[in-house]
């Protein structure tokens, strides 16, 4: 089954990154939808409900999973028969991809507007909209270095100095407690987000805010690349974002950890980064101060508070 096929490819992290785990599940729910064969519209709901909240468990911190599996499924819409509602999820799965897209060149082309010319950037994890600002900045005939991180534990900083060193960059590779001592060497640090806030703050691979804090100690900008859709409308209404701890063999392998009974390995895979250790965010609609975070949700994906408050209502039954 597709669906499973990629929860389960999500889930492994054999697909990561915010951007690219939400393509895939649009892609997921698209083929799904053309592969229920049902005529009857209450299974064919059913059936892709049930799709769609396997997409979902897979990654509870990365928003742009839920958002991306919200806007998809909305395209069942009224349907009232199978073949309209088909027709709706898999055009609007097309339309999120290449949305998606879009956004990820849109974003490339304003952040590399705010790398200068011999800039030494510093980078953390592996994010499609952070290197693509690179990338482009490079492109432009800007003449920058990096230091990208190793990303312990699952190594994501192998995949970016491939990415860099493919596109000609000169990088420098160090681990992640060596932040500190490169910090300042760096002009600017450029991080991608798996999820936004409601008041700027930036949720992304764990050690982000320690890179962000460490560069605010060195009066270094910070500057958060991320697509609208991976703010948090919810948070408007105080919802926290969960915080995804993986298994411990990531950290210490099994044999090992069978013999030390006491320890208990904490793996979480994400932190929050502060907004006032954040200079800008670089979104496809523009660059904007993290303090206009809630601007985004309320124009670019739709929410404004009475449309929670009416939630809230739904989804309590009665009006407090």
């Amino acid at each position: 089954m597709i669906v499973t096929d990629t929860a389960e490819k999500i889930k492994s992290m054999e697909i990561r990154g915010a951007g690219r785990i939400a393509r895939a599940a649009a892609e997921a729910l698209k083929d799904h939808a053309l592969s229920i064969q049902s005529p009857d519209i209450v299974a064919f709901r059913q059936e892709m409900d049930r799709a769609a909240a396997i997409l979902v468990a897979t990654r509870p911190t990365a928003v742009s999973l839920p958002n991306a599996v919200h806007m998809v499924m909305n395209g069942i819409g009224q349907g009232k028969n199978v073949e309209e509602a088909r027709t709706g999820v898999v055009e609007r799965a097309e339309h999120f991809i290449q949305s998606s897209q879009h956004a990820a060149r849109k974003i490339a082309e304003f952040g590399a507007r705010h790398i200068r010319d011999g800039d030494k950037i510093l980078t953390h994890c592996n994010s499609e909209v952070a290197l693509g600002c690179i990338i482009e900045a490079h492109r432009s005939g800007k003449d920058i270095e990096v230091f990208a991180t190793e990303v312990r534990p699952r190594n994501q900083g192998h995949i970016t100095i491939r990415t860099l060193n493919d596109a000609g960059i000169k990088t420098n590779f160090i681990v992640d407690s060596a932040v500190r001592s490169f910090i300042n060497k760096i002009d600017l640090v450029v991080v991608g987000a798996d999820a936004v806030t409601v008041n700027g703050a930036v949720v992304n691979k764990i050690g982000t805010s320690q890179v962000a804090h460490t560069a605010v100690e060195a009066r270094v900008n910070v500057l958060v690349a991320a697509e609208t859709y991976k703010f948090a409308p919810r948070t408007v209404i105080g919802e926290l974002i969960q915080i995804e701890e993986r298994p411990g063999n990531e950290v210490l392998p099994d044999a090992i950890a069978k013999t030390l009974p006491h320890v208990t390995v904490r793996n979480p895979a994400f932190d929050i980064t502060p907004a006032e250790y954040i200079d800008l965010i670089v979104t496809e609609q523009g660059a904007i101060p993290p303090q206009m975070a809630y601007v985004i949700i309320r124009e670019y994906l739709g929410w404004g508070i009475e449309e929670f408050h009416k939630d809230l209502v739904l989804n309590n039954g009665h009006e407090e």
